[in-house]
């Protein structure tokens, strides 16, 4: 890398500006440069009239002073007290850091207006408090968007890797480890304003209805002493953690991925108990409205359902069913004809005790459904033949056949085994198997069918199908939560910071969906991630220049955007800020000299 001087005339006069331009060998032995950083004009004119000035902060008297910047070349002016000769040929690059990425999730935190309402929910009367309660929950909303950690690591590590301190005009007291920890006992109690915050963001923005909601729960689990937090409990793990405490999490979102709400329960709660509470609570918060509650099937009950259906009020639902259901309900639907509603779907409708029944028949899922069953079942075969070949004794033999038939599932079903007698001797004769055609074959007769049940006795059956086939964006939102955004496992050792810990990473999934619906309207066919990823290259440096009086003005700068992703940029309508103010510094902080010694 080097320093280039442009000289420019403009109105008669000379303008010298600088740019930090890096070489770079291509084919044929070529050399093209690329210029990294812009640092703009430094003074070649000594006529105050032409003098460019900067607002400089100034470390030892802790305020801004305006000063003009000459060359060490150029004599400074004999009247202009406020000026400063920097040696540009000492020029030092130093600490490079992420930039874009942070910055773009400060600007969608921008957009949501977090700022202004956590201004207002975390205002601190104690006034020895030096960092605004807001701007921490944003350098951990963001932190946890970019690149999840705990708390610990943002303030050891991750802070200074960023352009967070610049971006949030603060410094590192902003990431002091207990600062970070205490911002979390502050959250809870404004969790209902948080929701009521969002959902007019969403209509602002993007005109979002919630006339249809999508209601799904998960867990995540818990290690270490946060399992002695009360609602720590073992349960069914999505996570396949039943080792672990875990705690279930309930979400309603929008069919575009706007989360409405959310609750933290108990790990051991049933998804049975949980519908009739949250729907109660939607009411309570946002009033009573024309609602679709779209859910899987082992949430309502029988019981719930029939509420909805006989309630004065409107309440609607549209839900899935047990495979059973499709068996039972055979003699009414085998002889009516099916109706496309996509190239590989089908369906057929029929009512029943005032309720509309739509049974789906999908291409993609029955080859899905088949192909994992052959596969469990071929790997099932393998490992029969195998204990039948090496003759083990009858009680490991038995053994065997149980961690088999626990991975295999429902596949073992189809098998019909002929176990040795007690003290028989495990041979060919006496252990054999084989494969229930029949049954098979009726198995994957039903193969790709699914029963649908709705209270809108008078919807049209694609719209109720394709409403159904919208829970695939609560299963993308959990997805989201648990492996872009980390929010498992969770380590807090106190029950309220267990759950901070998770309205963090809602946090960030708000940021995550609205950049996601951004694109979809600016630049279709990019994801979220994959802007991230694109602008974490935009680095932000700091430019030091040692001045002649022996101390050093250090800029800080961000790199220039590439091709890509200044047309990236300009598709989303967003513009990068303004590079922040330079500073003074007395002197260079040294390396200790001992700092390498073993």
């Amino acid at each position: 890398m080097f320093l280039r001087a442009k000289v420019r005339k403009k109105d008669g006069k000379k303008h010298r500006y600088f740019s930090v331009v890096e070489n770079r060998r291509v084919a044929q032995n070529q050399t093209v440069q690329r210029t990294v950083l812009y640092l703009g004009e430094i003074n070649d004119s000594q006529e105050a009239i032409w003098r460019k000035t900067l607002q400089v902060f100034d470390e030892n008297h802790q305020q801004y002073t305006t000063l003009s910047l000459f060359p060490e070349d150029r004599e400074i002016p004999a009247e202009s007290s406020d000026s400063i000769q920097v040696k540009l040929s000492e020029m030092e690059l130093r600490r490079p850091r992420a930039f874009g990425n942070c910055w773009l999730g400060c600007e969608l935190w921008r957009q949501l207006r977090l700022e202004e309402f956590w201004e207002e929910k975390l205002a601190e009367k104690v006034q020895r408090e030096t960092v605004s309660w807001a701007k921490v929950l944003q350098l951990l909303v963001v932190n946890r968007l970019i690149d999840p950690g705990s708390e610990f690591r943002v303030h050891r590590q991750w802070f200074d890797q960023s352009a967070m301190a610049e971006l949030l005009k603060t410094d590192f007291a902003v990431a002091e480890k207990d600062r970070l920890y205490r911002c979390l006992d502050r959250l809870l109690e404004h969790k209902a304003a948080l929701f009521q915050h969002l959902r007019e963001c969403w209509q602002d923005l993007f005109q979002a209805q919630f006339d249809v909601l999508l209601y799904d729960l998960t867990s995540t689990y818990i290690e270490g002493p946060g399992e002695e937090i009360p609602k720590a409990k073992y349960g069914y793990s999505r996570d396949q953690r039943f080792d672990c405490k875990q705690v279930v999490i309930a979400l309603v979102i929008t069919p575009e991925g706007f989360p409405l709400a959310y609750e933290v329960m108990d790990g051991n709660t049933s998804d049975r108990t949980t519908l009739r509470s949250f729907l109660a609570k939607i009411e309570s918060h946002y009033g009573r409205a024309r609602r679709v509650w779209i859910m899987d099937r082992g949430i309502p009950t029988e019981e719930v359902l029939a509420e909805m259906r006989n309630s004065h009020r409107e309440i609607f639902y549209l839900v899935g069913t047990p495979r059973s259901k499709v068996r039972q309900y055979e003699k009414k639907w085998l002889d009516l004809p099916w109706q496309k509603v996509r190239e590989s779907v089908e369906v057929k409708v029929f009512a029943e005790a005032g309720e509309l029944y739509v049974l789906a028949k999908s291409e993609g899922r029955r080859a899905k459904e088949r192909a994992m069953r052959r596969k469990k079942l071929a790997r099932l075969l393998r490992k029969l033949r195998a204990m039948q070949r090496s003759g083990p004794r009858r009680d490991q033999l038995l053994l065997r056949i149980g961690a088999a038939r626990k991975e295999a599932g429902s596949a073992f079903r189809f098998l019909h085994l002929q176990l040795p007698r007690e003290g028989e001797a495990v041979t060919r004769q006496s252990f054999e198997f084989r494969v229930d055609r029949p049954k098979l074959t009726a198995a994957e007769l039903q193969d790709g069918h699914y029963l649908l049940r709705s209270n809108l006795v008078g919807e049209n059956p694609t719209v109720l199908w394709e409403r159904y086939v919208q829970l695939a964006q609560i299963e993308a939102a959990f997805k989201a939560m648990k492996s872009e955004l980390g929010i498992r496992p969770l380590y807090h050792q106190l029950g309220h910071r267990v759950e901070a810990h998770i309205l963090v990473a809602f946090l960030a999934y708000c940021l995550l969906i609205t950049l996601k619906n951004r694109l979809q309207v600016l630049a279709p066919g990019l994801t979220p991630k994959a802007v991230l990823e694109k602008l974490a290259t935009i680095q932000m440096l700091d430019v030091w220049l040692p001045t002649t009086d022996g101390r050093w003005l250090v800029m800080p700068r961000f790199t220039q955007p590439e091709a890509d992703q200044a047309i990236l940029l300009h598709k989303l309508k967003l513009e990068l800020p303004q590079q922040p103010p330079p500073r003074i510094k007395a002197c260079v902080p040294e390396f200790p000299p001992k700092a390498l010694s073993l």
